[in-house]
């Protein structure tokens, strides 16, 4: 059989029923639209978690009290944890290596000024926060560092200017935080979300003062942002020493930015995978239909098989001629698909640009090698159903 004839026998199968035909590419274009879609949606969500928790940057080190692990301690020793403190904060400032370090206190209180009141999180931190969370200051000044005590001043993010102010200059402005009087100096640029957790509605206080007007015994965090001159494990190891030497004993869990982003990454790559496998059951919705509609197909050409066979085609002819069927209605469903994709992605684009949708090229290729694989599979058995059958028998079939 030459190989023109071959595509003229594939397309006139195709064509004979352009309903069916139609019906069986579609199924395919869902799948693989779902594939593509799914998954890319998957890795957007991937890319936008991991910027968000990238915009602090990636050289951090978080203290926290408390162990996450369970150590033994000897009998008869009672083991207490004790709190972190504005001392701790200084004594890991003079580290080697330190370009930052921040205490944080964090609380929700009712914030006045004039006649406009509003309740919003109130976090209580170091002088260095806006440089350790890269965190610029776009009018006024950050909180200073004040070595005989802190003053009750504070920085506001937009949210809060705009909502207590109204279009006045906050600064200099006096407002009242939980019954005491504070001066604004700064107001934030604008920062965004992080994690459903709006820094651009906050107010920044200086941590000791945060300590007594949320009446807590010690910090909730201490960060230290660590130079390029060393290392996340060297770091890491001279954090716990210091704080072994001034607590007694390692009551604290330090979290480094490097393994909360691969531990973060690890989920999601998990999330992603989970989310493209139910994308791949609609692909598989329709590789039963290309099942389906050759199966149906031998039963339609059996007396056109057997005379196939008695002209001269070869058992492996016939094979390839159903298999060839298969693979292109997979394949006019993959493009379908693809074009479903395309117009999907410019409808999102439009209608939810908040949605992170990450499609990558990797992704069409493998939603188009699935695609013709499961045309391969699901023509596979018809086909060798074809070739296998006897020409006399096939003949006399009505």
């Amino acid at each position: 059989m030459l190989t023109r004839d071959w595509l003229r026998w594939v397309g006139k199968a195709l064509t004979s029923n352009r309903s069916r035909s139609a019906l069986t590419a579609s199924g395919i274009a869902i799948g693989i639209c779902a594939v593509i879609l799914l998954t890319s949606i998957g890795e957007g969500i991937r890319v936008y978690l991991l910027e968000s928790f990238s915009q602090f940057g990636t050289r951090i080190i978080a203290v926290t009290p408390g162990r996450t692990e369970t150590g033994g301690t000897a009998s008869g020793l009672l083991s207490t944890v004790r709190p972190l403190s504005i001392e701790d904060a200084r004594a890991l400032r003079r580290l080697p290596h330190v370009e930052a370090v921040v205490p944080v206190v964090q609380g929700t209180a009712r914030v006045e000024s004039g006649r406009y009141a509003r309740d919003t999180d109130i976090i209580a931190v170091g002088a260095d926060m806006d440089v350790a969370w890269q965190f610029p200051v776009a009018s006024g000044s950050f909180l200073p560092a004040d070595e005989e005590g802190a003053r009750y001043l504070a920085v506001i993010g937009e949210k809060v200017r705009d909502e207590l102010f109204r279009g006045e200059n906050p600064l200099g402005a006096m407002i009242r935080i939980g019954g005491a009087r504070f001066r604004v100096i700064g107001v934030m640029s604008s920062k965004g979300q992080l994690l459903g957790f709006d820094l651009d509605d906050s107010v920044y206080i200086p941590a000791e003062i945060g300590l007594s007007l949320f009446n807590r015994p010690g910090l909730m965090e201490i960060d230290v942002v660590y130079r390029e001159s060393t290392t996340a494990q060297a770091m890491e190891e001279r954090v716990k020493q210091r704080l072994i030497e001034r607590h007694g004993d390692e009551d604290v869990t330090l979290i480094t930015q490097e393994d909360m982003l691969e531990s973060l990454d690890r989920v999601l790559g998990i999330i992603k995978i989970a989310i493209g496998a139910l994308g791949s059951v609609a692909l598989l919705v329709g590789g039963v239909g290309v099942l389906t509609i050759m199966t149906m197909s031998l039963r339609e050409r059996v007396q056109e098989i057997g005379l196939l066979r008695a002209l001269g085609c070869t058992r492996e002819q016939i094979t390839l001629m159903f298999l060839g069927e298969a693979i292109v209605l997979s394949a006019l469903g993959g493009a379908l698909g693809m074009l479903l994709v395309a117009a999907l992605a410019i409808t999102l684009a439009f209608v939810a640009p908040d949605l992170p949708v990450q499609v990558r090229p990797q992704y069409i290729a493998l939603a188009m090698g699935i695609s013709s694989t499961v045309g391969l599979v699901a023509g596979l058995v018809p086909a060798l159903r074809a070739a296998a059958l006897n020409p006399v028998d096939a003949l006399r079939t009505e």
